[in-house]
């Protein structure tokens, strides 16, 4: 039983009278506990795909599909909930709020999803001990080196227990040492976590390690 498919993922974007075919028939399908990473140069759209396929975006045409139930033609709140209680999101800049501390940024995303205050603490400062961020978490995003701010990004995608990790480029702005270090804690996750991982990089060393690779040119899989 697949756990999140692609059918026939086409998406254009109108330019005047001039159509740009982004994504040109994509079919993809990722089983439970899978570790992928899509490759391919920057432009290929692979961007693009993630954010379809975790219903940020919306295809041309092509249907989504998370265990047999059709996405691409759910209503927004439904897609929304299913974004909020299935996946979580790391992308490469860390989108932390300057104005707060790293607990706080992190329980953000529980409370926003409805959780209480008291729990959203709870689990914020059990994500930031799995982390190793404990020594850090009364800092400010402007005190963080960025591997640390990466790492809070990752806590955050994490607070709600999501199913499938969905992870846009998370290195693009780090040196090779904190990419590495990134590339760790994320598998890491995945096996304490049971996650299911799906990854866009066009770095070859974030890339390699992953057991299952595809490779995008031009919108599509070559």
């Amino acid at each position: 039983m697949y756990l999140l498919k692609a059918v026939s993922i086409f998406k254009e974007f109108g330019q005047g009278q001039e159509t740009l075919k982004v994504l040109k028939g994509l079919d993809m399908t990722v089983e439970k506990g899978e570790a992928l990473c899509i490759v391919g140069p920057s432009g290929a759209g692979k961007s693009t795909f993630l954010h379809i396929l975790g219903t940020l975006d919306q295809a041309t045409s092509g249907e989504i599909f998370y265990k047999n139930k059709k996405l691409s033609s759910a209503e927004e709140e439904e897609r929304a909930d299913f974004r909020s209680q299935k996946l979580g999101f790391v992308f490469q800049f860390h989108y932390l709020l300057n104005e707060f501390n790293m607990i706080e940024n992190i329980m953000i995303a529980g409370q926003v999803a409805g959780m209480s205050a008291k729990k959203s603490k709870e689990s914020a400062e059990h994500l930031i001990n799995l982390l190793n961020l404990n020594h850090r978490w009364k800092h400010f995003p402007s005190e963080l080196s960025g591997g640390e701010r990466q790492r809070a990004a990752i806590a955050r995608a994490l607070m709600n227990q999501p199913e499938i990790l969905l992870v846009d480029e998370p290195t693009g702005a780090l040196d090779t040492e904190n990419s590495m270090k990134i590339l760790d804690i994320l598998f890491e996750m995945r096996e304490r976590l049971g996650l299911t991982l799906i990854a866009v990089s066009h770095d070859p060393l974030f890339s390699n390690p992953f057991p299952k690779k595809l490779t995008m040119k031009d919108g599509q899989w070559v």
